[in-house]
């Protein structure tokens, strides 16, 4: 009997740890205009080149502006982390006409290519 106390409390601490996790993550959301947009960056074609990129940004139609740079962010990081640099030449990008903008069931897409330092 001792042992199943043990994996119960075991169990039920697991579920505090990861529910405070998930707080933290919550806490550290970056916002844009105090909207929070979920995006990713990914490469077109991995087994081509990481440098060409696209990013998503989720539920766009909040707000198109706050959408433009919450995309921006997240190609900033997308290049960062793959070359070092921040440098992005825009094929689609934030600062495009709006007329030129990809909205996909809500979602804006973007599509750059980090530039190498």
């Amino acid at each position: 009997m001792h042992g199943m106390k043990a994996i119960v409390m075991f169990a039920a601490m697991s579920g505090v740890v990861l529910s405070a996790g998930c707080g933290e993550r919550r806490e550290n959301r970056v916002l844009f205009d105090g909207l929070y947009f979920p995006s990713k960056a990914a490469a077109v074609d991995k087994k081509v080149s990481l440098a060409d990129f696209t990013v998503t940004v989720q539920d766009a139609t909040q707000s198109l502006d706050a959408a433009r740079e919450a995309g921006r962010y997240q190609a900033t990081r997308y290049c960062i982390d793959n070359f070092g640099t921040s440098r992005v030449d825009w094929v689609v990008g934030p600062d495009s006409d709006a007329s030129q903008l990809r909205i996909v069931d809500g979602d804006l897409v973007f599509r750059g290519t980090c530039q190498r330092p």
